[in-house]
């Protein structure tokens, strides 16, 4: 059955609260970083909105006291309730910052693996946030995701991937990495993330994540700092990768 949780997450990141204000509280700050393509009114009873693909999840502000602090919630499609947000910035004198994220909602009958997901997941984006302030802060982001809802036996993705990525097989954090994915440039870079379910790869111009979900799920998940990229042709070149490697129909 449905019920109520709350998930906490920290980390200290190397820029100041107004940095860091800068990527959390503001739409192209977000874009560099998270998913989808957002937006954020700054006030408080502003509008919010993620879009990804055909879905857009908006929500309103609930506190606007920057650099310090900002939350918005809302109730969205995917949830069964509520679902609440709330950033704290903690400025050091050594020119960092902690960073605290609080979110707070309820999760549905499979609440447990809900929770799972949204904790890994946590883990690896704000990872990505630390990565966008070390390598690429205040450049664009062309935000691109591609995604196969069941790309059959969990299994076998891992293998899959490595396999359409051109690597010989799991990678390690720090490896130097040559991605050679069909009918895509190849891919240049270094092993920056790695879990049981994300391959992470930095490169001069962009954060590449390939996810493997629990319910076989599998997404190429990008941020393209390069100038002139096109997000939208850059993100139909991704699916009609990943239908080919999971033999799906596009």
């Amino acid at each position: 059955m449905p019920r109520k949780f709350e998930l906490r997450k920290e980390i200290t990141l190397k820029a100041t609260p107004e940095q860091v204000w800068e990527a959390i509280a503001t739409g192209p700050g977000i874009d560099a970083w998270f998913m989808g393509r957002n937006e954020v009114e700054p006030r408080e009873g502003g509008r919010t909105a993620m879009t990804i693909g055909p879905s857009t999840e908006e929500g309103t502000v609930t506190a606007w006291d920057p650099p310090r602090r900002f939350a918005y919630g809302g109730r969205y499609p995917d949830a069964e309730d509520f679902m609440a947000f709330e950033w704290l910035i903690e400025g050091r004198g050594d020119g960092t910052c902690v960073l605290r994220l609080v979110q707070s909602g309820v999760l549905g009958d499979d609440w447990e693996s809900e929770y799972d997901a949204l904790d890994t997941g946590w883990d690896m984006f704000l990872h990505q946030l630390a990565q966008y302030l070390a390598w690429f802060r205040g450049r664009a982001a062309a935000p691109v995701m591609a995604m196969v809802p069941d790309a059959g036996d969990v299994e076998q993705i891992w293998p899959r991937l490595y396999d359409g990525l051109g690597l010989d097989g799991p990678a390690t954090e720090g490896d130097k990495v040559r991605l050679t994915p069909e009918g895509l440039n190849p891919i240049e870079g270094v092993v920056d993330y790695v879990s049981p379910d994300t391959l992470g790869v930095r490169t001069e111009d962009g954060l590449y994540r390939f996810v493997r979900g629990h319910n076989g799920m599998v997404a190429a998940g990008h941020h393209l700092y390069a100038d002139g990229v096109d997000a939208d042709e850059a993100e139909r070149a991704w699916q009609a990768w990943l239908g080919r490697v999971f033999q799906t129909s596009q």
